[in-house]
């Protein structure tokens, strides 16, 4: 069974990021994540990771859209 949870280490491998990139996007709640333990280390949820993939390949084409419709008109 794959895991539920991932690090945010996990997520700058996923994504090809860096941990401060990581950390900012948990922080502006683009990507949702929990704390967890007396030290509030972040984890992601693999599936909310996923839905963020999805949302930024969608915001990407209507921006890439948004951008051809621009030059061509």
């Amino acid at each position: 069974m794959p895991a539920r949870f991932l690090t945010l280490a996990d997520v700058t491998e996923v994504l090809n990021i860096s941990m401060p990139q990581a950390y900012a996007l948990v922080r502006s709640g683009e990507l949702p994540a929990i704390q967890i333990g007396g030290r509030g280390v972040w984890r992601v949820e693999a599936a909310k990771l996923e839905e963020y993939i999805a949302r930024m390949y969608d915001e990407t084409r209507e921006r890439t859209v948004r951008t051809q419709d621009e030059h061509a008109g």
